[in-house]
């Protein structure tokens, strides 16, 4: 059954959309998150329960981040979202610290892909559900520009701008 909830934060309204897990902190494993204007973002679609409670935890570790306390999500993600590409890419971005950036190029060569592979992790990056938790934010331009984030880039800069 999928679950839904909506939080205020900085960036606005996130709505938060996940699965009953077993295995899950709170017993909701978080499959999208996303806000108001973003390219791509969630729709509450018939037969989606409205359920609060189940993500208490989650909204917990968000309202901690969004208030400098927290620079590490323990959040279990959905399953079977993205393809295996979109996956391995989304992975890395787990793998970029917080307060910190790393380039396309560097992602790309990190993941052992050509220089002509770019444009490709570029568009899974723009494809990931789980903006703010899975910190797409922290991949900017080879010149330092701030560039492709699906939550638009104002809201890019403000999440760089709490984790500095």
């Amino acid at each position: 059954m999928t679950v839904y909830t909506t939080i205020d934060s900085p960036l606005g309204e996130l709505l938060l959309v996940g699965e009953a897990s077993p295995t899950a902190k709170g017993g909701t494993a978080l499959a999208s998150l996303s806000m108001p204007g973003q390219k791509g973002a969630a729709v509450v679609l018939d037969g989606w329960v409205r359920d609060d409670r189940a993500f208490e935890s989650i909204a917990a570790q968000l309202r901690s981040y969004f208030a400098g306390s927290l620079t590490h999500f323990g959040i279990e993600y959905a399953a079977g979202a993205g393809t295996a590409f979109q996956r391995k890419v989304w992975d890395a971005l787990e793998t970029v610290p917080y307060g910190t950036t790393t380039t396309y190029g560097r992602l790309a060569e990190q993941l052992g892909l050509s220089r002509a592979a770019v444009r490709a992790l570029g568009t899974a990056i723009g494809r990931n559900p789980l903006l703010v938790v899975r910190p797409c934010h922290r991949v900017i331009g080879a010149d330092g520009s701030l560039t492709g984030y699906a939550g638009g880039l104002e809201r890019k800069r403000q999440l760089l701008d709490l984790e500095a």
